[in-house]
C-alpha cells in the first residue's frame, strides 16, 4: 500500500488543479472525503477556533495540533495537508513537527516564515523572520523528510504583507531550492500578483482563498489557468457551521425550536458513521435488532 505522501505526490503529478475545503476535526474531515474531495487541508485558524475557542494568534500548541491531525487523518479518505505554523520553535522544533505530522498520517506539512506567535495570513499584526531564518526552517523540514519522514513539505511565506511581492518571490525561490515540494505565497492582492507568482517561480503552488480576505476569490477554472495546483478554502466550512449554530441558538433563545435548520436524525446518524458502524458490527454478531 502506498503512503499518504506518495499518493499526494502522484496526485499532484497527474491532476492539474485540486480545490481543498479545509477541515478542523474528525467530522469535517470525514464529510470532505465523503463529498468526493481527494485532498483536504487542516486549517490552523479553524482548529484553534474549534478546539480551544481562541483566535489563530499562536495560542494553540503543537501537541493540540498534532492530536487533531491524528483524528483528522484517521477519519477521512482524503489526503491531508496539515498547518504546521512556524514549526513551534527553532529548527529542531521544526524537525519534530514534521516527524509528528508524518507519524499522525498526514501527507504534507506546511511550515511558514512568520515571527512567533504567528497570525492568520489575512489579519493584522503579521511579521516575518529574516530571510536566512526562513530558509533554515524549510531546510530543517526538508532534512526531516530526507531522514526518513515520509511527508511532503509545503513552504509558506507571508513576506508580501510587510516587505512586498519581490521579497515574497525571492523567498519562494529559495524555499524551492532548499527542497520544498509545494510553495505558498500568502495574500497576493490581485489577479496580476497571482499570475506573477506562478510565472516567476515555477513549482507546485497553492492558493489560499479566504472569504473577505486580501486575495481575489477566483473560479476553479481561473485558478487552474493561472497555474495553481491546489486551492485551500480555510474558513468556508467553519463559517458555514458557525452561522448555522448562531442561527439555531437565536431561535432557541426566542423560545422556539430550529427544526428547519436541522438534519433528519437518520441523516445525522449516517453523517457521523452509525450506518457504517452497524454494517461492520453485523459481521461479528448474531444479533438482529
Amino acid at each position: 500500500m502506498t503512503t499518504p505522501a506518495a499518493r499526494l505526490r502522484a496526485h499532484l503529478q497527474t491532476t492539474p488543479f485540486t480545490p481543498m475545503p479545509c477541515c478542523f476535526d474528525g467530522l469535517s474531515a470525514r464529510l470532505i472525503g465523503e463529498a468526493g474531495f481527494p485532498v483536504t487541508f487542516m486549517s490552523g485558524f479553524a482548529v484553534s477556533a474549534t478546539r480551544i475557542g481562541q483566535p489563530d494568534t499562536g495560542l494553540i500548541s503543537y501537541a493540540e495540533m498534532v492530536d487533531t491531525a491524528r483524528n483528522v487523518a484517521a477519519a477521512t479518505s482524503a489526503l491531508v495537508i496539515g498547518d504546521g505554523d512556524t514549526g513551534y520553535g527553532n529548527a529542531l522544533n521544526v524537525k519534530r513537527t514534521v516527524k509528528g505530522y508524518a507519524q499522525a498520517g498526514l501527507a504534507c506539512v506546511m511550515i511558514e516564515d512568520q515571527v512567533a506567535p504567528k497570525r492568520c495570513g489575512h489579519t493584522k499584526g503579521k511579521l516575518v523572520v529574516d530571510r536566512a531564518e526562513a530558509v533554515n526552517r524549510v531546510k530543517a523540514a526538508v532534512d526531516a523528510r530526507e531522514e526518513g519522514q515520509d511527508i511532503l513539505i509545503l513552504a509558506r511565506t507571508d513576506a508580501r504583507h510587510g516587505h512586498g511581492l519581490d521579497e515574497a518571490l525571492e523567498r519562494a525561490r529559495l524555499f524551492r531550492e532548499a527542497g520544498a515540494d509545494i510553495l505558498f505565497v500568502e495574500a497576493p492582492q490581485s489577479v496580476e500578483e497571482m499570475e506573477t507568482i506562478c510565472r516567476e517561480v515555477p513549482a507546485w503552488h497553492m492558493a489560499n482563498l479566504v472569504e473577505g480576505g486580501a486575495t481575489p476569490l477566483l473560479s476553479h477554472a481561473e485558478l487552474a489557468r493561472i497555474g495553481f495546483r491546489l486551492a485551500a478554502y480555510p474558513l468556508t466550512l467553519l463559517s458555514a457551521v458557525t452561522r448555522a449554530m448562531q442561527q439555531a441558538l437565536a431561535v432557541m433563545k426566542d423560545g422556539r425550536h430550529p427544526d428547519d435548520l436541522l438534519l433528519d436524525f437518520a441523516d445525522l446518524r449516517k453523517a457521523v458513521g452509525f450506518d457504517a458502524y452497524y454494517e461492520e458490527e453485523a459481521r461479528y454478531t448474531d444479533r438482529r435488532d
